[in-house]
């Protein structure tokens, strides 16, 4: 196995980071990745003489249909600017939570007609009770849910009651 060692200073890891910020979701395309918390750490290095990138990402759920897209595309980032060797690494533990989407992720998501997770993943659930959610375009709290899934496994449907129009929740986990 070769010996992987400290990249220099010429290509720290910010350049990369910042790359990354570029890198949207498949399924909620006015999200990156940073966005969701599902990139969690960027490894740098050298391997047989050549600069190495490993990206630690974490599934926002282990099924998730979007994961080898989101590792194509994170390489195809950093290799387009020229980072040779990108290695994505897929991390199970700890286990995603709604709690690591950035604030600028859940405007992000309201602005887009999606309501984002309002409280800490998994409170109400655990008590059993549904959700207060607010409608994403009128911001009405007097919503229902329709259905617990909504146009993907991550999301449920509800309809505002007050401006009568169908919304997608982003649930919490």
């Amino acid at each position: 196995m070769p010996v992987v060692e400290p990249i220099p200073a010429a290509r720290p890891n910010a350049s990369i980071w910042a790359l990354l910020q570029t890198v949207t979701d498949p399924e909620i395309p006015v999200l990156t990745l940073e966005d969701l918390g599902v990139i969690r750490d960027v490894q740098v290095g050298r391997e047989d003489g050549e600069d190495c990138v490993t990206v630690v990402i974490t599934p926002t759920y282990s099924g998730c249909p979007a994961m080898t897209t989101m590792e194509i595309d994170i390489r195809d980032r950093l290799m387009c600017a020229g980072y040779n060797t990108v290695s994505v690494k897929t991390v199970l533990s700890p286990a995603w939570t709604t709690d690591w989407l950035t604030e600028r992720g859940r405007e992000k998501l309201r602005a887009y007609g999606i309501a984002p997770p309002e409280e800490a993943a998994g409170k109400r659930a655990l008590m059993g009770d549904d959700p207060i959610i607010s409608c994403p375009r009128c911001g009405s709290r007097n919503t229902r849910q329709i259905s617990e899934f909504g146009s993907t496994a991550c999301k449920a449907l509800h309809q505002c009651n007050t401006c009568l129009e169908p919304f997608d929740y982003f649930k919490c986990i």
